[in-house]
């Protein structure tokens, strides 16, 4: 049991992160209220945050963004020795970033469902539930549980009134 608790314990950890970068880039103006945080070998790589309003880029999405800046920062654009936590389910092109980048875990906080309560698009939702896409990307895919999940959650609410949708 303590190798679970273990592992509960770095989710918890570098998913906090993830939900501090959400934050920090609503704060600064840089874009919308997610964030994401590339591990290797229990070491943060990365720590980033959505771009989109900042680099006028609808792409730059945190976890985009945080396997660009992995990719760069470790010279290969193959990251399988590497964890992704993002503070919410990510939309399919950061699902399909994820997978390209042979990434082998991802853990995030919020359902999708949090961030669609404030407006953004059920598309996100939608286009990978019940298709099997989950089930045939080669990677563990977790979603938090506890607090830090919870804390996940309560960034759209928190942020809603700092930010525009379209």
């Amino acid at each position: 049991m303590e190798a679970a608790n273990a592992v509960q314990d770095r989710d918890q950890k570098f998913l906090t992160k993830a939900v501090e970068e959400a934050y920090k880039g609503v704060d600064c103006g840089d874009g919308r209220p997610f964030g994401a945080v590339v591990v290797c070998n229990n070491e943060v790589v990365v720590s980033c945050h959505n771009l989109v309003l900042k680099q006028t880029d609808p792409t730059a999405h945190a976890e985009v963004t945080a396997i660009r800046e992995a990719c760069k920062k470790l010279n290969r654009i193959e990251l399988s020795d590497c964890e992704i936590y993002a503070s919410c389910e990510p939309c399919p092109m950061c699902f399909g970033a994820i997978h390209l980048s042979r990434i082998k875990r991802l853990v995030y906080g919020a359902k999708a469902e949090a961030a669609i309560a404030i407006g953004f698009d059920s598309f996100i939702a939608d286009a990978l539930r019940g298709t099997g896409f989950y089930q045939k990307a080669n990677l563990e895919i977790k979603q938090a549980d506890g607090n830090v999940a919870l804390l996940a959650e309560q960034v759209f609410e928190k942020t809603r009134a700092k930010f525009q949708l379209y």
